[in-house]
C-alpha cells in the first residue's frame, strides 16, 4: 500500500506543478465589468423602405393584368 500512497502522492504533486506553471502562462489580465455597464440593446435607425414608398402589388396588377 506505501507504494501506491507514494505513487499517488507524485501523480498529485506532478499535476499541481503543472497547473502553476499553466497559471503562469496564460494569465491574462483583464478588466472587471460590472453589471451596470453591462448594455443589452442600442440604439439603431429603422431601416428605409425596401419598396421606395411605391404600392408594388398594385404595380404587378396593373402590369400584368392583360389588358
Amino acid at each position: 500500500m506505501a507504494a501506491d500512497e507514494q505513487a499517488h502522492d507524485k501523480h498529485q504533486q506532478d499535476q499541481q506543478q503543472q497547473h502553476t506553471s499553466l497559471e503562469r502562462r496564460v494569465h491574462v489580465d483583464v478588466p472587471r465589468v460590472s453589471p451596470e455597464d453591462m448594455v443589452t440593446t442600442q440604439q439603431v435607425d429603422p431601416p428605409g423602405d425596401p419598396e421606395g414608398g411605391r404600392n408594388t402589388d398594385m404595380e404587378f396588377m396593373t402590369r400584368n393584368a392583360g389588358w
